[in-house]
């Protein structure tokens, strides 16, 4: 009853803004209040999280003014407002209200305003927060799931949505920024784009192409030129179109495809060859000035000191226009467009005014014969893929557009439609001119205007000149023409209607792509310092005003350029620039190729016209080009990239953008994972693959490093976790702690799976874990325990567990291996230890804290009280019980007591080199070979490489020399190296009677003594402690006990200085042996050696020796 509730708002209603609305009887007065709040509500969603409306009761008994009122049942549910039946009903049924939708302010309301649950919106979505819109967080499961009488869970960022610093300065820059300046699809693409492809090669080397390959493989050339770019337009506008792009262009677009390793390397090198391709631009205009100086003779010092006289005053006025602001730049962009374009008409327009003046130079107007004789190639110290490789660059530029994606307003329409339509024009741009030239002008001419020929010998002539009454075949064979395709890069200045717009186009060419790649170059590396990615260029992260504009990525890129315009020798750098751009390429195709092999369900552009193969393909000729340009650049630059992957790979920023490649990890990993599961296991692929009871994976070192010897690379390694206690388990708490050991364990580059479950106590949480650990074929197959040292100081319920587990193990068909050191394995109740784990992975509010436990108490302490969840020595090795927490603020500085020091010593002793010492196996009993299988796979590692293999097996007196020969037979079949074989002929001799005596002291407690007790009450006895020994076992198995007792004896005699003994588990009898005889067993054999294995395989053959 809502009665019963208590009043005022509960702890998931406090975190909402609540509408209480009486509806009154008087319908139609409430019905016109519903609309006038509709504004208030939306403007008041926008600043809180989102809005619950509550109807009271209609007596008027809950309003705004009586705040005792209790909270309808409805609200308590965390979810619904009460239903029509329920508003009819809450007086107890004395009072009827018939309300119907038109008048009831309850249909009025918006649906999902009137629930906690959220209905969807684009802001539950969001990274950061404005220019876009604010980020909203929706109602976690726990605010509508968990019973109210709980604190909800804190907020959270939903899967993988965290923001990196550098996401919440960005965020926190653009709610700062106000007016700033975007632009649409053609300033910001298409102009930018064009300008930066139509590059000075129009001009000056276009014309030379046509006269060294001919038309037809000129327009060959231009076409693979254009393909390239096309099929990289086409994959640049998937990616562009697959998700928010913000600033930073082909860095930021491979990065978060392809992810940091990538993403960083050719960031880097893109924003260097942005750099140097502004000096490359601007030494082409400055030699353009230095020509027309030398032509007027007005040269200052020398043409070499001009020239970097010219380049440094022209990069500096370029600075101060970037520096200006994107809006400057921009202006200066389409200035330079209109010049540019108005000298691709000058050119277009003059063809087809021939002139007397120009005929001598070898412009002759279009003719048919011009253009036949211009048709196929005439390669002068040239090949077609030389050639090529000069004509390339001129089709590079095409990421310009896609560099500023940060200033664009919408990029996701932008760089598709811009990008796509600049190649296309500037292709056929391309196309035009070289058809053009080829058709009018002749390959080689004089300039001499008395370079006739007679009448008499024009009925026999067989060239385009002779035709037109020339001949300049005297020029031609002494190599003295000047003028013609092939001699004079000014051609077009000739051909056009007037030279100096053709001069001027130059001129605009070159700047506009010197000005476009340096506004690209600092953006780039803006956004790649942002990310954090290379350690010391967080400075040129920095961004000024409101475009948030890198003014110190600018100084840089001009320090760069001024730096290799000084140098004024870019034939050598211009092939590698060509290189940085294709491999930036190159990757941009292989990320859509990448992004759609992984299938990944977040892959799914809005531009469809691509193709995940012809992206391969574009990949693949971007690299052969590479090669076709310079072989020796492209291997410096791949040297280059990989060199930059290596470092990005071996640093691993702290970065998560969800690229194809982990979803290509994930798809493949499920792929052969599945695959596996269609195999038969076979022998001969056996490999432990191990569930390790560690508790948490920093508790117990020692069995996590022997273990990790000899899994890693191997086999698989599970640390199983039970957690058990009398609290109702936190699950959520649960996934935490298995995301953050993970990641401890990631961080010690230990190769393991960290699984906690809850269970009711380590018995069912054991079977829990043999059953379900793993996936298909990755399941373990082998249970490894920690001994329990101190098995006699505890509840002995706890003994009947633990040894409960081993059967559980046998019986799932695993095999059981136990480790044993005398100091113990769990370090986790000492000081310090859980600072192993990084502060960063701590969660926010825990402080260290020391765990005593207290056995006798049950913990069913506030659930506000922290968690700890140390695990108890007495109670298990990977469980922990009932227990009370005590903060000890000790001081760091507190000398640990001996038997500490000795255990963390202890802890840490496989973390070492093992040197030249001995792996003992005491190969009792046939397991199927795992016995010998794991000191195999031990001494195969770098640590334990030294150690050599002692084998001990049992046999007769009277055999020794057989037995002897037939192990090394068999061990040499299995190819497997040891260093000496001994035969213990005296293993049945009685044990020494101290020994006995000791071990008869040491099960006294737990005995029975049925003999000296009626048979019921024995009986009742044995019922609530099945653990207790009786005399009849105690006699049945007096044999096994001695010989328990005389190993220990032999093992001291020859073992004691091993580094490792393995030893054959002793098996006992399910039912038949009591847990307290078999752990006494345990104890009798290991007590006062080195470290020591108990290995049992699961008796299936792990070895074999055939092929």
């Amino acid at each position: 009853m809502p009665s019963e509730k208590p009043p005022g708002p509960t702890p998931s209603q406090s975190r909402f803004q609540v509408d209480l609305v009486t509806p009154s009887s008087d319908a139609s007065a409430a019905a016109p209040d519903a609309p006038s709040s509709n504004p208030a509500v939306s403007g008041e969603e926008a600043k809180g999280r989102f809005r619950v409306v509550n109807f009271a009761d209609p007596t008027g008994v809950g309003s705004v003014d009586s705040p005792e009122a209790a909270p309808t049942e409805g609200m308590q549910n965390g979810d619904t407002v009460m239903s029509e039946t329920s508003l009819h009903s809450s007086t107890g049924g004395q009072h009827h209200y018939h309300y119907d939708t038109h008048t009831n302010t309850y249909y009025l309301r918006t649906f999902g305003h009137n629930t906690i649950d959220a209905v969807p919106n684009i802001d539950f979505y969001r990274q950061t927060a404005a220019p876009l819109g604010e980020k909203l967080t929706r109602p976690t499961l726990s605010e509508l799931h968990d019973e109210l009488d709980k604190e909800p869970f804190e907020d959270g960022f939903a899967n993988g949505d965290e923001l990196t610093p550098a996401e919440e300065a960005a965020a926190k820059e653009a709610a700062e920024s106000k007016g700033v300046v975007k632009f649409g699809w053609i300033k910001g693409v298409l102009v930018r784009c064009m300008l930066n492809i139509w590059g000075v090669m129009l001009f000056i080397r276009m014309s030379w192409i046509v006269g060294q390959s001919g038309i037809a493989l000129s327009c060959v050339i231009v076409a693979m030129a254009t393909v390239v770019t096309t099929i990289t337009g086409l994959s640049t506008s998937a990616i562009a179109t697959n998700g928010f792009v913000r600033g930073g262009g082909a860095y930021y677009l491979i990065s978060r495809s392809l992810g940091p390793e990538f993403g960083g390397s050719i960031g880097l090198i893109f924003a260097f060859a942005n750099a140097v391709a502004v000096a490359m631009y601007v030494v082409g205009f400055a030699e353009t000035v230095v020509e027309l100086l030398i032509g007027m003779d007005a040269v200052m010092t020398d043409e070499v000191n001009d020239i970097r006289i010219i380049g440094t005053i022209t990069i500096i006025i370029l600075l101060g226009i970037s520096v200006a602001g994107m809006e400057w730049e921009a202006k200066a962009q389409i200035f330079l467009l209109v010049v540019l374009v108005t000298a691709i008409f000058n050119y277009f327009i003059g063809s087809f005014i021939p002139m007397k003046s120009k005929e001598a130079k070898g412009f002759l107007g279009y003719d048919a014969s011009i253009m036949w004789e211009n048709m196929g190639p005439d390669f002068r110290g040239e090949t077609f893929f030389s050639v090529f490789a000069i004509f390339f660059p001129a089709a590079t530029g095409i990421l310009a557009g896609a560099n500023i994606s940060g200033d664009l307003a919408d990029p996701q329409m932008a760089i598709p439609k811009g990008t796509l339509l600049a190649i296309l024009i500037t292709g056929i741009v391309y196309l035009g001119v070289a058809i053009s030239t080829g058709s009018c002008i002749l390959r080689d001419a004089s300039g001499n205007v008395n370079d006739t020929i007679s009448s008499h010998l024009m009925a026999n002539c067989s060239t385009a000149a002779c035709k037109f009454g020339y001949d300049f075949s005297t020029c031609k064979n002494e190599d003295t023409c000047r003028y013609g395709l092939h001699r004079d890069f000014q051609v077009m200045s000739l051909v056009s209607g007037f030279g100096p717009i053709i001069t001027a186009g130059i001129f605009s060419a070159t700047l506009s792509s010197a000005l476009a790649s340096l506004v690209s170059a600092p953006k780039v590396f803006q956004a790649l310092c942002k990310d954090n990615i290379y350690p010391g260029l967080q400075m040129f992260a920095k961004g000024y005003g409101k475009n948030n504009e890198p003014l110190r990525g600018y100084i840089l890129t001009f320090g760069i350029g001024l730096a290799f315009i000084l140098i004024a020798e870019l034939n050598t750098i211009a092939p590698i620039i060509s290189n940085f751009f294709l491999a930036s390429y190159a990757l941009i195709n292989f990320s859509v190729f990448h992004a759609s092999l992984a299938n990944s369900p977040g892959w799914r552009p809005s531009f469809k016209y691509y193709n995940m193969w012809v992206s391969l393909a574009g990949a693949i000729l971007c690299c052969g080009v590479m090669f076709v340009i310079n072989w020796a650049a492209a291997l410096l630059t791949n040297v280059i990239v990989m060199a930059l992957y290596i470092y990005v790979s071996h640093k691993k920023p702290d970065v998560n953008w969800g690229s194809s490649t982990q979803a290509l990890t994930y798809h493949q990993a499920l792929t052969h994972t599945l695959h596996l599961s269609g195999v038969e296991d076979h022998i001969k692929n056996f490999r432990p693959q191990c569930l390790v009871m560690t508790g948490y994976p920093n508790s117990r070192p020692a069995l996590l490093d022997l273990v990790h010897s000899f899994t890693k690379n191997v086999g698989m390694m599970i640390c199983g976790h039970i957690r058990t206690g009398y609290r109702r388990p936190n699950f959520k708490e649960l996934a935490t702690d298995q995301a953050r050991y993970q990641r401890w364990l990631l961080k010690n580059e230990t190769k393991a799976f960290y699984t906690p479950v809850f269970a009711e106590d380590l018995k069912q949480g054991c079977q829990y874990l043999l059953q379900a650990a793993g996936l298909g074929r990755l399941k373990p197959n082998t249970l490894v325990l920690g001994f329990k040292n101190d098995w006699r100081d505890g509840d002995m319920m706890n003994v009947e567990t633990y040894i409960s587990m081993i059967h559980d193990a046998f019986d799932f068909q695993f095999g059981a291996v136990i480790l044993r050191l005398k100091e113990g394995l769990d370090v986790s109740h000492i000081q310090g230890q859980d600072e192993s784990l990084s502060s960063q992975e701590k969660p926010s509010g825990m402080k260290d804290v020391i765990v005593s436990i207290d056995t006798s108490k049950d913990s069913d302490a506030d659930s506000s009280k922290p968690s700890s969840k140390a695990t108890s020595l007495q109670n298990s090795p990977a469980v922990q019980k009932g227990y009370s927490i005590e903060q000890k603020h000790k001081s760091p500085t507190v000398p640990l007591n001996v038997s500490d020091q000795r255990l963390l010593e202890a802890s840490q002793q496989f973390q070492k080199k093992q040197g030249k010492g001995t792996v003992d196996v005491w190969w009792l009993f046939d397991d199927g070979g795992l016995t010998l299988l794991i000191p195999y796979l031990l001494t195969n590692k770098k640590r334990w490489k030294e150690c050599k293999i002692r084998v001990f097996i049992g046999g007769k007196i009277n055999r020794i020399d057989h037995d002897r020969r037939a192990m090394a037979t068999l061990l040499s079949k299995f190819r497997i190296d040891f260093s000496d074989i001994t035969v213990l002929g005296d293993i049945n001799t009685k044990p020494k009677k101290e020994h006995m005596a000791a071990f008869e002291e040491m099960i006294e407690p737990y005995r029975l003594k049925e003999d000296d007790m009626e048979q019921e009450a024995a009986e009742r006895l044995k019922n609530s402690e099945p653990w207790r020994i009786t005399d009849n076992e105690l006699e049945l198995y007096r044999a096994k006990t001695h010989r328990q007792i005389r190993l220990n004896e032999l093992l001291k005699e020859h073992s004691s200085t091993a580094n490792l003994i393995v030893i054959s588990l002793p098996l006992a009898r399910k039912g038949a042996v009591s847990s307290a005889l078999y752990m006494a067993w345990l104890e009798a054999l290991s007590k006062d050696l080195p470290p020591i294995l108990l290995v049992r395989g699961n008796h299936q053959s792990v070895l074999t020796f055939y092929s």
